[in-house]
């Protein structure tokens, strides 16, 4: 039985597959010609490049399983695949720590203004030092400060493990009942329990300090939009490491410009691969290309979970 993995998958996971009989293909092939050339396969796993939708569904009748290294399925036509009898199953749990720590590289950024002190001192580092140092000189500390984690999902929990470790408050909203408590875990093996602050989403918005999203768009629409960022707290920020779509970059874009915000930490967007200029080109915004699960650890964790959930399919 053959497998494409299109978008790559890690060495444990393929040897993984390759003990238990199946072939692995790494090569990558182009989104236009999958249609032709999947037809050799019996199994397709992608990440977030490769789109799987009914037309391709349509073409390759030949295909018994969808497998995703991740956690969303935005590029799968999931139910349109499973009508058809074919398996798709996805990595939830894999990547929550290198996605909620990727959150906190961005806000870590933000506080000390490290996107635009940055972007400034390979260019007027030895000539303007002193100006520098003054102007990025009025930095905060998150210990004290309100996380408002909206989604409190896998990677909304590891968010708030994150931020309390940091002596963070934090209040957590989801549309779906959720358990408060999260357990922490220590390097010498010690574990205890806190419990969050369950909230509304508008009494988050109005009383966090930083706000990290970790929901899909609903109906394709933004969640956080110009009525949202409204209420929010002057002189707080937003960390978008979820989905493309999720804020409305323009309304973004223009509360910044107000200085209602402070910055925003941006690592999925509205139009990937090729991202709007003025987000790209905005000095309060902390930037990264789609990289919240791309860490050895976690693409080895997505790799092993993947092998099991295929070979336990396929068998």
């Amino acid at each position: 039985m053959k497998i494409l993995a299109n978008d790559g998958i890690d060495p444990i996971g393929k040897k993984m597959l390759e003990d238990a009989g199946f072939t692995v293909d790494t090569q990558n092939i182009p989104q236009d010609q999958l249609a032709t050339r999947l037809q050799e396969y019996d199994a397709l796993t992608v990440r977030s490049a490769t789109k799987v939708r009914k037309d391709l569904i349509d073409a390759c009748p030949n295909l018994k399983l969808i497998g995703r290294g991740g956690v969303g399925m935005d590029n799968i036509d999931v139910d349109y695949a499973r009508s058809k009898g074919i398996t798709v199953i996805n990595t939830p749990a894999a990547s929550s720590l290198s996605v909620a720590e990727l959150v906190f590289a961005h806000l870590f950024t933000g506080i000390r203004f490290l996107e635009m002190s940055n972007r400034e001192m390979p260019v007027r580092g030895d000539s303007a030092f002193n100006d520098l140092k003054k102007n990025y000189a009025k930095g905060v500390e998150l210990r004290g400060k309100t996380l408002g984690v909206m989604g409190f999902g896998r990677i909304g929990r590891e968010a708030a493990k994150i931020a309390i470790g940091l002596g963070m408050n934090v209040l957590a909203f989801d549309i779906f009942e959720f358990n408060p408590e999260v357990e922490i875990q220590f390097a010498d093996e010690q574990k205890m329990i806190f419990k969050v602050s369950s909230v509304t989403k508008e009494y988050l918005l109005k009383n966090a300090d930083f706000i990290t999203l970790h929901v899909p768009a609903i109906d394709g629409k933004p969640v956080i939009g110009t009525d949202e960022f409204a209420i929010m707290k002057k002189g707080s920020a937003i960390v978008n490491c979820a989905r493309g779509g999720v804020i409305d970059e323009n309304a973004l874009i223009a509360t910044l410009d107000a200085g209602h915000l402070a910055f925003a930490g941006i690592d999925v967007f509205e139009n990937e691969p090729t991202p709007s200029k003025a987000i790209l080109s905005h000095a309060k915004i902390s930037l990264s290309p789609h990289i919240g699960a791309a860490t050895n650890e976690a693409q080895e964790r997505i790799g092993v979970e993947l092998a099991q959930l295929m070979i336990e399919a396929l068998s």
